[in-house]
């Protein structure tokens, strides 16, 4: 098998596979402007991408396709891609088991403290599952990787394959790239000692390390410090452990521009608007569009907008509020809680306000990307308020595409609030009443401040389109 100088590793590829009605099967190729972004320098190198079959169609694509090179037996347009069929128990203990449901709310500091984590036997044995993942990726880019190639590894789902990577090909020129927030060190240390360790160790097998914000960065280091008693260089952000040294960058990853524009120019996206106007007739439009993260913090929100309409009844029958929220992670019982919440709070609020003329809120959860795209063309607020959030890019790409001027209240717990704060609304995410008081100042906002903030946060929204973001990494490399 023909052998990559550049090899990307993700749990999510950019192909997913289904089956169509006749038993064949169909693929697609991944959506947003980061996987965009990453297909159009994989295409132009010589490189494979390497991911995980994410499901049974994907699987039996993987299982059918020679040495599972999905590139043998499809057309990708110039990619290279080896999906990878791992064991359904394995996957699962690693993904929802260690992935989603442990080091997701660890870096998102999300844990109901008083209950939980509790890491028992349990956790043990999906933490053996989420090495086994770790260590099939690493086995696969081993193989796959020619004399000296660079390795673009992603994310808190394969933090230990840095290390095994280095173990195994001490040639091979590694990047970790984390698109999480990291935990301060009094957070991070709930993990057991022994996982804490390791993915500390993991990751420090790389050459360099990238975060999407500088809070991010320093917080790992004071990890690797703290945890680790590594050397630990703050101004240079260099770590020393092992008889190595690390490199720690910040990348703030930015919106795709060009692929925006491009995808609100297609016709589904004039129908949703359309449809979107004759809902909401000429009131205000304050929007938000996430998916039913607990991160995300849409109940807050609602309760923010339920705050508004109390302490300024003058904005009753003359806004509305848009939620759309993409359902998310339906297989962990937290979330289909936190889904239940949003859906009581929002009935509460119609139920309090609603007119005979005005329904005060719509909410939707369901997949719907043309939608998303109209009501930032329509927005007059865009309310971005996660309770921490790695980067957030729907705060950069409403902006982008907004035709109304909207002004962006945004949590300062995003790691977009380091580009964007000075031409947002920061808010304290816990806070209420002070979004609420945002919201009013946002809708009231004379029309020349509106068109300033907004020209501001679109130049800083496309700094670093995805297609640089990911250049920048492999440049770092040498």
């Amino acid at each position: 098998m023909d052998k990559a100088q550049i090899l990307i590793a993700s749990n999510r590829g950019p192909v997913s596979f289904s089956t169509a009605d006749d038993g064949s099967l169909e693929h697609r190729r991944g959506g947003g402007g980061l996987v965009s972004g990453m297909i159009s320098v994989a295409t132009e190198i010589d490189s494979i991408w390497v991911c995980a079959a994410l499901s049974d169609a994907d699987r039996r694509a993987a299982a059918e396709a020679p040495e599972a090179r999905l590139d043998l037996e499809y057309d990708l347009d110039g990619m290279r891609v080896h999906m990878l069929d791992i064991p359904e128990r394995t996957f699962q203990g690693a993904y929802t088991g260690v992935a989603n449901s442990t080091l997701w709310f660890v870096q998102h500091m999300l844990y109901d403290i008083p209950n939980k984590p509790s890491f028992g036997s349990e956790f043990r044995r999906l933490w053996e599952d989420y090495t086994a993942y770790n260590n099939a990726f690493a086995e696969a880019l081993v193989a796959g990787a020619a004399d000296n190639a660079r390795v673009a590894v992603q994310d808190y789902h394969l933090a230990l394959v840095p290390r095994i990577l280095r173990a195994r090909r001490p040639d091979l020129r590694i990047a970790h790239f984390s698109h999480t927030p990291w935990a301060p060190p009094e957070y991070f240390r709930m993990l057991p000692d022994h996982v804490s360790r390791e993915l500390l160790e993991g990751m420090l097998g790389a050459d360099r390390l990238g975060f999407l914000s500088p809070r991010w960065a320093d917080a790992f280091l004071r990890c690797c410090a703290e945890i680790l008693r590594a050397e630990v260089d703050f101004a240079q952000r260099t770590v020393e452990y092992g008889g190595r040294m690390v490199a720690v960058g910040v990348h703030a990853l930015g919106a795709d521009e060009e692929g925006l524009r491009e995808s609100a120019a297609e016709p589904t996206v004039a129908v949703r608007r359309a449809t979107l106007e004759d809902a909401v007739g000429d009131t205000r439009l304050i929007v938000r569009v996430d998916r039913t993260e607990l991160s995300k913090n849409i109940v807050r929100g609602l309760e923010a907008y339920r705050e508004l309409l109390t302490a300024h009844p003058e904005w009753r029958g003359r806004v509305t509020h848009l939620a759309f929220a993409y359902p998310s992670r339906g297989d962990v019982p937290e979330y289909r809680e936190y889904t239940d919440s949003v859906l009581r709070i929002a009935k509460a609020i119609n139920e309090e306000f609603a007119t005979a003329e005005w329904t005060p809120l719509v909410l939707e959860v369901n997949d719907d990307y043309p939608r998303s795209l109209a009501s930032f063309q329509l927005a007059d607020v865009l309310l971005v308020n996660p309770t921490r959030d790695g980067m957030n890019l729907v705060a950069k790409e409403g902006p982008v595409l907004s035709e109304r001027d909207s002004v962006l209240v945004l949590s300062r717990e995003a790691g977009a609030a380091d580009e964007l704060g000075q031409h947002a609304l920061l808010v304290n995410p816990f806070d209420t009443l002070e979004t609420a008081e945002a919201l009013h100042r946002a809708l009231s906002m004379p029309e020349d401040e509106r068109r300033k903030r907004r020209e501001g946060l679109a130049e800083a929204a496309v700094a670093l389109p995805p297609r640089r973001w990911f250049q920048d990494q492999l440049r770092s490399l040498g």
